[in-house]
């Protein structure tokens, strides 16, 4: 236990979303078990999940203990790793969430809140017509958007030193999303549910009832829900969504930062404000973000017919309805936009919308682009050499944090860093020097071979190769 005895207990660690740090840490919170000894630990919640989630009631369904364990590890692993990730970091700063207040939540902190007030009302909503499938999908949605959004994205939250107010508010939210869930899921999963509020409320607060099945069930707070900021962050998560395959498309590395995306919305989407389009420069690692009308400049297109459809209904007439529609692609493509696109083909007229067609983007030289919903990201993938140095060290750093994690050092340890000499990744260190200890915690950041009880380890660093090490203060 890092800081004396824990207010925390069994702490399950499964590796099943919880991030880096966590999956390394987890030996400090005990009681740490493999990730089936995780799930079945409440196996009777995980079949029940099951039957819930799976489909209506009234409806057959195929059961197997490997759909069962699907489901749990999607939800129930999601949930107690986001849980053990609240704790871990809980527990090295010795944190009670009861005696700290929140204080001007981040757009993250608002746009949790309102999703979490809407999603009270909704399960509150469905569970009182006695339907129990709608609630179990929708707490499932929101666990995922909880651990692959908003801890995702506030993870460095947790990281900093100290205690600023963001980092309370950052704790604070976590905690309630956490809490909030366990009531919500109570009468779906009773016994992770219990775990989960024994640990996160009965212990902290002697006042509050015994067990979460004696608490009253939650009520939304109206005055927290923002439909404009929940559509704002749907179309956010969008964005975000076709820049990271409009970077797979160019083969640009998530690490590689990039100068600008271009981002054209469908009609009458309304563009993120300027705190959300910070998340998404932070997220796909761009300098900037702009808006355009239309991407098809930057686009190729391949119209193809979706033989489901069309082949009921036009036959023989196919294969010429798939010349037609590429013989201008980019104005087949500003028709079917625009709601139907007409041709007259062997006196036969035939008109097609979006439904009709399976689009293929092709790439154009120095961009990447990505289109799906109606969003179109367009990355500019040209490198300048400032461009390519950042990208150098943010590689050079990753592989450092991977060595820590490897050597066994726990997050609070100060360390001493060091590397071989090599002409080019060498000038990128002296460059960023303070920025690069900093992010390691490293007292010194040193070129020469490793010492006597260092970790070293030899990489590829966008093809030059180094050797780098790592030992404790």
């Amino acid at each position: 236990m890092l800081f004396g005895k824990s207010p925390y207990k069994n702490v399950i660690v499964t590796g099943l979303g919880l991030d880096e740090h966590g999956q390394k840490m987890g030996k400090s919170l005990g009681n740490a078990v493999s990730p089936m000894n995780a799930l079945t630990k409440h196996g009777a919640d995980a079949v029940r999940w099951f039957m819930y989630v799976n489909s209506h009631p009234w409806l057959n369904f195929r059961y197997s203990d490997e759909l069962v364990m699907e489901g749990a590890r999607r939800f129930m692993g999601t949930l107690w790793n986001t849980y053990a990730f609240y704790v871990l970091y809980a527990e090295i700063d010795q944190f009670d969430p009861y005696k700290h207040q929140a204080n001007d939540p981040s757009v993250m902190d608002k746009w949790l809140l309102s999703r979490l007030n809407t999603l009270i009302q909704k399960v509150d909503s469905a569970l009182a017509r006695f339907e129990v499938t709608e609630p179990a999908r929708l707490l499932d949605q929101f666990v995922d958007e909880l651990s692959n959004w908003f801890l995702r994205r506030s993870r460095e939250r947790y990281w900093v030193s100290e205690m600023p107010q963001d980092k309370i508010n950052a704790y604070k939210t976590l905690h309630h999303a956490l809490v909030t869930v366990a009531k919500l899921a109570a009468p779906f999963v009773p016994f992770l549910s219990e775990q989960l509020y024994q640990n996160l409320v009965a212990r902290f607060d002697s006042n509050a009832p015994k067990s979460i099945h004696l608490c009253d069930f939650p009520t939304a707070d109206e005055a927290l829900i923002s439909p404009e900021l929940e559509s704002q962050m749907e179309i956010t998560i969008e964005i975000v969504t076709q820049g990271r395959a409009a970077r797979n498309a160019g083969n640009a590395k998530t690490r590689q930062p990039l100068s600008e995306m271009m981002v054209a919305l469908p009609s009458g989407s309304k563009t993120p404000d300027a705190s959300l389009l910070e998340v998404i420069r932070e997220e796909l690692n761009v300098k900037s973000v702009s808006f355009i009308s239309d991407g098809s400049e930057y686009v190729g297109y391949n119209i193809k017919p979706q033989l489901r459809t069309l082949g009921p209904r036009y036959g023989k007439l196919v294969p010429k309805i798939a010349a037609a529609l590429n013989a201008n692609p980019d104005q087949t493509m500003q028709a079917l936009k625009s709601g139907i696109w007409k041709v007259t083909i062997d006196d036969t007229a035939i008109e097609l919308t979006m439904d009709d067609v399976l689009v293929e983007t092709t790439q154009k030289e120095g961009f990447a682009t990505a289109s799906d919903k109606g969003v179109t990201v367009v990355l500019n993938t040209t490198l300048t050499p400032e461009l390519i140095e950042e990208g150098n060290m943010r590689e050079l750093v990753s592989k450092w944090q991977n060595m820590r994690r490897e050597a066994g050092f726990d997050v609070t340890d100060r360390i001493i860093a060091g590397y071989s000499d090599n002409s080019i990744l060498s000038a990128v260190i002296a460059n960023n020097h303070a920025s690069i200890a900093a992010e390691l915690m490293a007292d010194e950041l040193t070129c020469s071979p490793p010492p006597a009880g260092a970790f070293a380890r030899e990489w590829n660093v966008n093809g030059e190769t180094i050797e780098l090490w790592v030992k404790r203060s």
